[in-house]
Protein backbone atom coordinates (compact mmCIF):
# COMPACT_ATOMS: atom_id res chain seq x y z
CA UNK A 1 0.00 0.00 0.00
CA UNK A 2 1.21 3.50 -0.80
CA UNK A 3 1.46 5.78 2.22
CA UNK A 4 1.52 9.21 0.55
CA UNK A 5 -1.50 10.69 -1.23
CA UNK A 6 -1.30 13.59 -3.64
CA UNK A 7 -4.99 14.52 -3.82
CA UNK A 8 -4.66 16.90 -6.82
CA UNK A 9 -1.52 15.74 -8.60
CA UNK A 10 -2.11 17.44 -11.96
CA UNK A 11 0.98 16.99 -14.11
CA UNK A 12 3.17 16.36 -11.01
CA UNK A 13 5.10 19.59 -11.60
CA UNK A 14 6.86 19.82 -8.25
CA UNK A 15 8.08 16.21 -8.18
CA UNK A 16 11.66 15.25 -8.89
CA UNK A 17 10.48 11.63 -9.18
CA UNK A 18 7.11 11.63 -10.94
CA UNK A 19 6.86 7.83 -10.61
CA UNK A 20 7.62 7.51 -6.89
CA UNK A 21 6.28 4.12 -5.76
CA UNK A 22 5.23 5.49 -2.35
CA UNK A 23 2.85 8.12 -3.75
CA UNK A 24 -0.76 7.53 -4.75
CA UNK A 25 -1.34 10.15 -7.43
CA UNK A 26 -4.97 11.28 -7.64
CA UNK A 27 -6.69 13.88 -9.82
CA UNK A 28 -10.21 14.39 -11.13
CA UNK A 29 -9.07 14.23 -14.75
CA UNK A 30 -6.79 12.55 -17.25
CA UNK A 31 -5.30 14.78 -19.94
CA UNK A 32 -2.88 14.24 -22.79
CA UNK A 33 -2.68 17.16 -25.20
CA UNK A 34 -0.45 19.76 -26.76
CA UNK A 35 -0.89 23.24 -25.29
CA UNK A 36 -1.01 26.41 -27.38
CA UNK A 37 2.71 27.02 -26.79
CA UNK A 38 3.64 23.56 -28.08
CA UNK A 39 4.33 21.92 -24.73
CA UNK A 40 2.72 18.56 -23.98
CA UNK A 41 0.43 18.40 -20.95
CA UNK A 42 0.17 14.95 -19.34
CA UNK A 43 -2.07 14.34 -16.36
CA UNK A 44 -2.03 10.63 -15.59
CA UNK A 45 -3.13 9.92 -12.02
CA UNK A 46 -3.20 6.44 -10.47
CA UNK A 47 -6.76 7.18 -9.35
CA UNK A 48 -9.28 9.47 -11.05
CA UNK A 49 -11.41 10.92 -8.25
CA UNK A 50 -12.70 14.19 -6.82
CA UNK A 51 -10.87 15.61 -3.79
CA UNK A 52 -14.27 16.31 -2.23
CA UNK A 53 -15.15 12.61 -2.08
CA UNK A 54 -12.08 10.38 -1.97
CA UNK A 55 -12.36 6.63 -2.51
CA UNK A 56 -10.11 5.72 0.42
CA UNK A 57 -10.71 4.45 3.94
CA UNK A 58 -10.24 6.68 6.98
CA UNK A 59 -6.67 7.03 8.30
CA UNK A 60 -5.08 5.49 5.18
CA UNK A 61 -2.12 7.79 4.46
CA UNK A 62 0.84 9.05 6.52
CA UNK A 63 1.20 12.13 4.29
CA UNK A 64 -1.48 13.89 2.25
CA UNK A 65 -0.56 16.62 -0.21
CA UNK A 66 -3.39 19.02 -1.03
CA UNK A 67 -2.56 21.37 -3.91
CA UNK A 68 -6.03 22.13 -5.29
CA UNK A 69 -6.82 24.41 -8.22
CA UNK A 70 -6.44 28.04 -7.14
CA UNK A 71 -7.97 29.90 -10.08
CA UNK A 72 -11.58 31.07 -10.38
CA UNK A 73 -11.14 33.74 -13.06
CA UNK A 74 -9.73 31.82 -16.00
CA UNK A 75 -11.09 30.77 -19.36
CA UNK A 76 -12.65 27.30 -19.40
CA UNK A 77 -10.40 26.13 -22.25
CA UNK A 78 -7.34 28.27 -21.48
CA UNK A 79 -3.96 26.61 -21.00
CA UNK A 80 -4.02 27.82 -17.36
CA UNK A 81 -7.29 25.97 -16.71
CA UNK A 82 -5.98 22.89 -18.48
CA UNK A 83 -2.71 22.90 -16.56
CA UNK A 84 -3.89 23.93 -13.08
CA UNK A 85 -7.62 23.22 -13.07
CA UNK A 86 -10.31 25.68 -12.08
CA UNK A 87 -12.48 26.32 -9.03
CA UNK A 88 -16.11 27.33 -9.34
CA UNK A 89 -16.80 30.99 -8.55
CA UNK A 90 -20.03 29.94 -6.87
CA UNK A 91 -18.83 27.03 -4.74
CA UNK A 92 -15.07 27.35 -4.18
CA UNK A 93 -15.47 27.95 -0.43
CA UNK A 94 -17.56 24.81 0.10
CA UNK A 95 -15.32 22.81 -2.26
CA UNK A 96 -12.12 23.76 -0.43
CA UNK A 97 -13.76 23.14 2.96
CA UNK A 98 -14.90 19.68 1.82
CA UNK A 99 -11.46 18.98 0.34
CA UNK A 100 -9.79 19.74 3.66
CA UNK A 101 -12.29 17.52 5.47
CA UNK A 102 -11.58 14.65 3.09
CA UNK A 103 -7.81 15.11 3.38
CA UNK A 104 -8.07 15.00 7.16
CA UNK A 105 -10.36 11.94 7.01
CA UNK A 106 -7.93 9.86 4.93
CA UNK A 107 -4.89 11.13 6.86
CA UNK A 108 -3.47 8.86 9.56
CA UNK A 109 -4.00 10.09 13.12
CA UNK A 110 -0.30 11.06 13.37
CA UNK A 111 0.00 12.00 9.71
CA UNK A 112 1.00 15.25 8.05
CA UNK A 113 -1.10 17.33 5.66
CA UNK A 114 0.89 19.48 3.24
CA UNK A 115 -1.24 22.26 1.77
CA UNK A 116 0.07 24.24 -1.20
CA UNK A 117 -1.66 27.43 -2.35
CA UNK A 118 -1.14 30.29 -4.80
CA UNK A 119 -2.64 33.65 -3.75
CA UNK A 120 -3.00 35.08 -7.26
CA UNK A 121 -6.82 35.21 -7.12
CA UNK A 122 -7.84 33.99 -3.66
CA UNK A 123 -5.81 35.13 -0.67
CA UNK A 124 -4.63 32.63 1.95
CA UNK A 125 -6.58 34.56 4.58
CA UNK A 126 -9.80 33.75 2.69
CA UNK A 127 -8.87 30.05 2.63
CA UNK A 128 -8.11 30.02 6.35
CA UNK A 129 -11.52 31.61 6.98
CA UNK A 130 -13.40 28.79 5.22
CA UNK A 131 -11.58 25.74 6.61
CA UNK A 132 -12.03 24.30 10.09
CA UNK A 133 -8.32 23.85 10.74
CA UNK A 134 -5.50 26.11 11.89
CA UNK A 135 -2.12 25.43 10.26
CA UNK A 136 0.89 24.72 12.44
CA UNK A 137 3.33 26.48 10.07
CA UNK A 138 3.57 27.90 6.57
CA UNK A 139 4.83 30.61 4.30
CA UNK A 140 2.62 33.70 4.55
CA UNK A 141 3.88 35.26 1.29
Amino acid sequence: MKYILDACCGSKMFYFNKENKNVMFMDNRQVSEILCDGRKLEIKPDVVADFRKMPFDDNTFKIVIFDPPHLVNVGENSWLAKKYGKLSKDSWQADIRQGFSECMRVLDIYGVLIFKWNEEQIKLKEILNVINYKPLFGNKR
